[in-house]
């Protein structure tokens, strides 16, 4: 985000969860990927330990989190403007052998990255972040969808077998093998209710039920992220694609939802309301819009509901350069316009890889 597109947005905050969501995710990066750094266990160990529950779990005390909240406002008032930004800003490889990320990254223009794989490659990458002048550790994140290195059914073929136990541990050891390599983020579930088989990503989902998919979506953030960030063998869980987007007219991907209100609450919000009470640390936008408006711009759904009505507290990311594209269809004037409809609708980090 350029330090344009930041005066415009940071000069005229609307939203009232726009600093809480924003230390949310400092939050993420100050306490959950620190566990990233220190994971030396082999893969196979790892799902090893997912698959017997042997898992060391640590509890954060009240002291221990007053500590946490502390140091995260200190961290706060020393950042820049420009470095608060950065850490709204997901990036992704470069094709230099990733010298341009780590220069980003060392520069403190970035909080995340999406899709870097390999340990030596992202701990080259998180090495040049704990080198910039406050030496916060990015996230890692990526689409650990039915398995990192082991492979479980598609999750249509995971929702047709009723059993959401089964689905709760496929992905806990798909975060095992993830966390492994310095994955600490996924994009999953996709809690997505279709009923169009025109869409072509009905298999991603759990189908047309409300029920069953509320059932999967919750066992499947409580596999991802079991029951304590500081578990090393966990990541965090990202419900996408909220919301309603899947059903676009005429089944096309990334076309307009038009739906009434009773529908999009009784057939389509359950599972990611489900979702959201399993304790989903992240919520991703979709493309779509829904009645007009679109949902990366949405302050209806992303605080409304998903924040005022839902409660829920934690980091909302957009989809795959979603914010650039409500310029690129005409819905702002500007990219700077863009980020500020983005910002205070309700979208904390933007995927602009």
């Amino acid at each position: 985000m350029s330090e344009k597109i930041a005066a415009a947005v940071w000069v005229k905050p609307r939203r009232r969860f726009g600093f809480g969501a924003f230390l949310a995710a400092v939050g993420l990066a100050v306490v959950l990927l620190v566990s990233s750094m220190s994971g030396s266990s082999s893969a196979a160990s790892a799902t090893h330990r997912a698959r017997t529950g042997h898992v060391k779990r640590r509890v954060v005390t009240p002291a221990q989190q007053q500590s946490i909240n502390a140091k995260v406002d200190a961290l706060l008032g020393r950042m820049t403007v420009k470095e608060k930004f950065g850490q709204l800003e997901m990036a992704g490889p470069t094709s230099d052998n990733n010298v341009t990320l780590a220069k980003e990254a060392q520069a403190g223009e970035i909080g995340s990255v999406l899709d870097l794989t390999g340990r030596s490659a992202i701990d080259t990458v998180q090495q040049a972040a704990l080198a910039s002048r406050l030496h916060i550790p990015l996230i890692f994140s990526l689409d650990v969808i039915h398995g990192y290195r082991t492979m479980f059914p598609v999750p249509l073929g995971e929702a047709a077998s009723w059993d959401p136990q089964a689905a709760q541990q496929d992905e806990s050891v798909s975060a095992a093998e993830a966390t492994a390599d310095g994955i600490k983020w996924t994009f999953n579930p996709m809690v997505d209710i279709s009923r169009d088989p025109r869409w072509g990503r009905v298999v991603e989902g759990a189908g047309e039920d409300p029920f069953l998919a509320s059932a999967i979506a919750a066992a499947k953030v409580r596999g991802y992220q079991g029951d304590n960030f500081s578990d090393p063998t966990k990541v965090a869980a990202t419900i996408k694609h909220f919301g309603g987007y899947g059903a676009p007219v005429a089944g096309r991907e990334y076309n307009t939802v038009d739906m009434s209100t009773q529908q999009l609450f009784n057939d389509y919000l359950p599972p990611y309301k489900a979702a959201v009470d399993a304790g989903a640390a992240t919520v991703m936008s979709s493309f779509n819009s829904l009645n007009g408006v679109p949902n990366t711009a949405n302050p209806y759904l992303l605080t409304q509901i998903l924040r005022d009505e839902w409660g829920f507290g934690g980091t909302v990311v957009s989809d795959y350069q979603a914010v650039q594209e409500l310029e690129e269809f005409g819905y702002a004037a500007s990219d700077a316009q863009a980020a500020q409809e983005a910002l205070t609708a309700g979208v904390d980090i933007e995927m602009a890889v």
